[in-house]
């Protein structure tokens, strides 16, 4: 009966982790559950997960100590009953902590230390010692330290693929942050992409993003509203990355049915189905040794997105009508204005297939909460338009301004670039009037559009907004000279470079329109 006791524990103990490590994907969740199933069922005092980085081991997950206590819990090689086993991969049991002296209690969590046993086994990962799993057992009647460790030795190798898994995370993690500081000293303090316009704190911190995962082969989540420019962000990381003279290849999810979703991504073979009348390749194929970018991934059906989280575990895939694997080698970026937590709850997005997606999301701000934006990009869109319908528009009126300041933009810079086209191509004086915007700008309560006053242009930007169609409308009469401008203001030349660098001006546009 014993020996029947001794197996329903070591049963019940690996069953229930066992089942943790197929369905549990965030790493440190998994590591603390494992704890706290040995904790459940062995009564443990206390447990931990170590971690080796070079030659020191740090606590990555614990049941039964506190954040400080984990903090203190550093271990070189070699030191102590911890790193005595990462150095020799030999387990270690302490029938009594406090009688070996070798034990160092770092964590200072031990309030009495007598009748305390401390088990300690390595974890073992291609043969190479990546940390350590041990636990404090009280040493009472029916406890078997001996039967304790071979559980515990058994959960180090079931959970070893985890624990290298997270230490793989933590590498990355580094890798990126040096890169970023390499980065912030090549770029400066200048690390907008030369497609994306925007200089507010939100653009600021997207840009940082941008910066720090390009060089990687990370897969990237762009999450916004429809109109933020997701795409735009998926081709900057592109420019900034090792694959930028590689294949890019983009797929809208929602503009293809399920019906031909799976044909457009992985290709197919003659007559594998009605109207298959040659082989094709698909759009992973495409983009073998580049940048794969799948728009909308929200919008997958769950059968289409079984067969993309296997391209996405493997980078392998089959043509409809073959069975023949094709493997290729691709960076994933995907985007979605979908909120997937949302669908997930609901049963329309696979959480497997969201946590593979969702190594490094970047979230783009709607339109109107960077307001400060809104005339750097309009500006921007009335030079572009101006030069492609051959058009001569010297600046924005003050009613205007005040119009696309005040109103929130439900289709964000989308909406806001199609209105400054729409603008341009109505003005008849070279100058936007109000009257030359949408309706939607002009008669908010008629349209049903009515401006909430909480979104209302504060007072600082809409003097900064007058502020530079001021200055933009002197640099246009001077040809861009920002001396002879500050003169026409009557300001001096260190209030003027003041303003243009914190307004974001750039007169060199000036120059050119006026050339011409």
């Amino acid at each position: 009966m014993a020996g029947s006791g001794k197996n329903d524990l070591e049963i019940a103990v690996l069953n229930s982790i066992s089942k943790t490590v197929v369905h549990e994907r965030n790493i440190p969740t998994l590591l603390k559950t494992v704890l706290d199933i040995l904790h459940r069922e062995m009564g443990l005092l206390r447990g931990t997960f170590t971690l080796m980085h070079g030659d020191t081991l740090f606590i990555e997950a614990s049941n039964g100590l506190t954040e400080e206590e984990m903090q203190r819990g550093t271990y070189k090689v070699g030191e102590g009953v911890t790193g005595k086993v990462a150095s020799t991969g030999l387990p270690r049991v302490i029938p009594d902590i406090s009688k070996d002296h070798e034990f160092l209690g770092k964590t200072k969590a031990r309030k009495n230390t007598r009748n305390v046993a401390f088990i300690c086994v390595p974890v073992i990962h291609m043969e190479k010692v990546i940390g350590t799993l041990s636990i404090d057992h009280e040493v009472k009647p029916g406890v078997d330290l001996d039967r304790d460790l071979k559980i515990l030795e058994t959960v180090a190798n079931i959970t070893a693929e985890a624990v290298a898994a997270c230490l793989q995370e933590h590498e990355e993690r580094e890798k990126l942050k040096a890169e970023n500081v390499r980065l912030r000293e090549q770029l400066g303090n200048d690390m907008r992409p030369v497609s994306i316009i925007g200089s507010c704190s939100a653009m600021r911190a997207v840009y940082a993003q941008i910066a720090q995962v390009a060089p990687s082969n990370a897969t990237v989540l762009i999450r916004g509203a429809s109109g933020t420019g997701k795409e735009l962000v998926a081709r900057a990381i592109l420019q900034e990355s090792k694959r930028k003279d590689k294949p890019f290849i983009c797929v809208n999810c929602a503009a293809l049915p399920d019906n031909l979703i799976e044909s457009e991504l992985f290709g197919h073979e003659k007559g594998a189905f009605t109207g298959a009348i040659s082989s094709r390749c698909g759009r992973a194929e495409a983009a073998n040794g580049g940048t794969l970018f799948l728009d909308e991934i929200g919008d997958l059906s769950l059968p289409v997105q079984v067969k993309l989280l296997r391209f996405i575990q493997e980078r392998t895939f089959s043509r409809v009508g073959s069975n023949e694997e094709i493997k290729v080698d691709v960076r994933l970026i995907t985007a979605t204005s979908r909120n997937l937590e949302q669908l997930m709850e609901e049963g329309k997005f696979r959480e497997d297939l969201y946590y593979r997606l969702n190594v490094f999301p970047i979230h783009l701000p709607s339109l109107h909460n960077r307001r400060s934006d809104i005339m750097l990009l309009a500006e921007h869109f009335l030079e572009k338009f101006k030069k492609i319908h051959g058009k001569e528009i010297v600046r924005i009126s003050t009613p205007a301004i005040n119009m696309l300041m005040s109103y929130h933009w439900p289709g964000n810079v989308r909406e806001l670039e199609n209105c400054m086209e729409r603008a341009v191509l109505l003005s008849t004086d070279n100058v936007i009037h109000g009257y030359n915007l949408p309706p939607s700008l002009q008669t908010g309560e008629s349209s049903g559009t009515a401006i909430n006053p909480e979104m209302k242009a504060d007072f600082n930007t809409l003097v900064e907004s007058f502020e530079r169609e001021l200055i933009v409308e002197a640099l246009k009469a001077t040809n861009g000279n920002v001396a002879a401008s500050a003169r026409k203001l009557g300001i001096s030349q260190r209030i003027i470079h003041y303003k243009i660098n914190k307004i974001g001006i750039t007169p060199e546009w000036y120059k050119q329109d006026s050339q011409k």
